[in-house]
């Protein structure tokens, strides 16, 4: 909405400023930090009221989690609000790119919301039936895909560390970019199970595509780097700014012990937005090292399932893997922090593909 009251004003004075995508970047994410901290205790203390006994905790977790009943879940409709009002202020809306991206975060957050209201509804930890989950999670990261590849023109699948290197996988790149957005969706949602686990991981996440989403976005910075350029692509740094700003925020109330859980209003919204970003850029490959955690504790389950029905034994103490470290004896805030530390180095790594090809 700035951005279209400063081309308005043809970008005189101090409307100037808001012409550079760094300036708006910077702004979105104080902008969606300060929402998110200012609404942050009244809609907390609305949610435990509304809620009463607040997120069903599973029985066959760790004892220690049983100690959390009563926090309130669905906090992340704070992150949305802080998200949606940021973005909104400062995004350049005439890209697609930009809806699309923007359709994954908030349909998916609406999934989310639905299984959550679900949980706290019936009292169970079971939410809504995973296929009637998934079937909605692709058929709107589908519709974004489409969109996405209508913008761009391209179905190749960029390869990191290898200049101009690429898979062209015509027709079925919109089934691979639908389970990019779906995948990392339902990845964080595993991955938040722990205080403060999910909201940093994806924030250093978010920081780290911010920088590729604008360098993708520069024609000269990317034939600079042989990465594959993105016309526009560079206002997704602004979505990915503040999803920053608004997982910080999140983060000051979620840090242990938590006043409130994203639950997966949150979790699905914020992984799917990754995805769809790394789609819009092109940089899937580099979003599964840069989100390696999320991949890490996907597979994990996965493992766990596959092994136990076909062995009845368990790779792991209990899954996802950041229980396993719980069950070893490790602190859930050793987890917590130590589990960012990966994320972190994970994140650097992805950097370095942007100039090692």
């Amino acid at each position: 909405m700035l951005y279209l009251i400063a081309q308005y004003l043809h970008f005189e004075g101090l409307a100037n400023l808001i012409r550079y995508q760094t300036f708006r970047a910077g702004a979105a994410l104080m902008t969606a930090l300060v929402i998110g901290l200012i609404i942050g205790p009244r809609f907390i203390n609305m949610l435990r009221v509304r809620q009463g006994k607040g997120q069903p905790i599973r029985e066959d977790g760790p004892q220690s989690h049983l100690a959390k009943r009563g926090t309130p879940t669905m906090g992340g409709l704070m992150i949305l609000i802080a998200l949606s009002v940021s973005v909104l202020l400062w995004m350049d809306l005439g890209s697609p790119l930009v809806w699309a991206c923007l359709a994954v975060t908030i349909g998916f957050g609406l999934i989310g919301f639905m299984d959550d209201y679900d949980k706290v509804k019936k009292r169970s930890a079971a939410g809504l039936s995973s296929r009637v989950r998934l079937a909605a999670e692709f058929l709107i990261a589908g519709i974004a895909a489409w969109v996405m590849v209508q913008q761009v023109g391209s179905t190749n699948l960029y390869v990191p560390f290898l200049s101009g290197r690429y898979i062209p996988l015509g027709p079925l790149y919109f089934v691979f970019a639908a389970v990019i957005m779906v995948g990392f969706g339902n990845a964080v949602n595993l991955t938040d199970g722990l205080d403060g686990l999910a909201a940093m991981p994806v924030a250093i996440a978010a920081a780290t595509m911010a920088i590729i989403a604008y360098l993708a976005g520069r024609a000269d910075f990317a034939h600079y780097l042989g990465i594959p350029h993105v016309p526009r692509a560079g206002e997704l740094a602004i979505l990915c700014t503040g999803i920053m700003g608004a997982c910080l925020a999140f983060l000051w109330f979620n840090a242990p012990p938590a006043a409130v859980f994203m639950g997966d209003t949150g979790s699905l919204a914020l992984g799917g937005a990754l995805g769809a970003i790394a789609v819009a850029a092109h940089h899937e490959i580099v979003l599964l090292i840069v989100g390696g955690l999320f991949v890490v504790e996907t597979a994990s389950v996965i493992i766990q399932v596959a092994v136990y029905k076909r062995t009845g034994k368990r790779v792991f103490k209990m899954a996802p893997i950041h229980h396993h470290f719980e069950q070893l004896g490790w602190k859930e805030s050793t987890v917590v922090i130590r589990f960012w530390i990966v994320s972190i180095v994970l994140a650097l790594i992805g950097l370095s593909t942007l100039k090692l090809r």
